[in-house]
């Protein structure tokens, strides 16, 4: 039975539920749960898959933003001004946002190579 409830518990675990809740979801104890907890390679298992969802959820974001930008521009052209007011406040804060994003991403970028620069140079 444990072959198969741990990668349920794993699952469970990585989307978020708590312990209890995964050994409901895997068919164990909840003290099973605890233990495999304890366990760092059961850990990495957990972690591994919790990136792999958080992936696919941003994969499926960003399939979804094109046709978000091409609503909220069509938005901007519609009669009614507070629909046409949303939009562009949606465009502009989304736009901020990213900036912001790429921004602090080439500052760290940056940094890094600095670092790797200096420590290459010891």
């Amino acid at each position: 039975m444990a072959k198969t409830s741990r990668p349920a518990a794993v699952v469970a675990l990585a989307r978020g539920a708590t312990s209890e809740e995964a050994a409901r979801e895997s068919g164990v104890s909840g003290r099973t749960i605890r233990r495999w907890m304890e366990d760092p390679d059961f850990q990495i298992e957990v972690r591994d898959t919790r990136t792999e969802i958080l992936s696919s959820a941003v994969g499926q974001l960003a399939a979804g933003a094109a046709e978000a930008v091409t609503t909220l521009r069509a938005a901007l052209r519609d009669t009614d001004g507070r629909n046409r007011v949303q939009a562009a406040r949606t465009l502009l804060d989304a736009c901020l946002s990213l900036r912001e994003s790429l921004d602090l991403e080439q500052r760290l970028a940056a940094l890094e190579a600095a670092e790797n620069d200096k420590q290459g140079r010891r």
